[in-house]
């Protein structure tokens, strides 16, 4: 694994890799957000990562969670930047991911510009 971009906290990365160990278990698209080594947002089995992401987050919201510094964890990489803009706008601050899409790149730039941090594990669970 490897951090592409910020360098998760001792506390971060316990989320994220409790989140990526939940998402392993979700089927595909998987979106998992944790806190406190806990699911609080599951998102799955859409056409679209981005309103894979979307559900995710309004699960966590209707059920009254925090998304202040979560983690999101996703079993593939994100094809374009919109999902995980989607949620750093909503709080979270540490996503890990496949990585290995095109548009890395762009995916990179979303998640420096909204200081948070990103970690490639080069690796996918996605499940069917």
């Amino acid at each position: 694994m490897t951090a592409v971009c910020g360098e998760p906290d001792d506390t971060a990365w316990a989320d994220l890799l409790f989140a990526w160990t939940v998402c392993k278990h979700v089927t595909s698209n998987a979106i998992v957000l944790a806190k406190g080594r806990r699911t609080i947002g599951i998102g799955a089995g859409q056409m679209s990562r981005v309103d894979a992401v979307r559900i995710a987050v309004d699960k966590a919201r209707e059920h009254g969670h925090d998304l202040a510094r979560a983690a999101l964890a996703s079993d593939a990489f994100f094809p374009f930047a919109d999902g995980p803009r989607l949620a750093l706008e909503a709080g979270v601050r540490t996503i890990i991911q496949p990585g290995g899409a095109k548009r890395d790149d762009e995916v990179i730039e979303a998640v420096r510009a909204a200081r948070a941090a990103m970690v490639f594990t080069g690796r996918r669970h996605f499940r069917h």
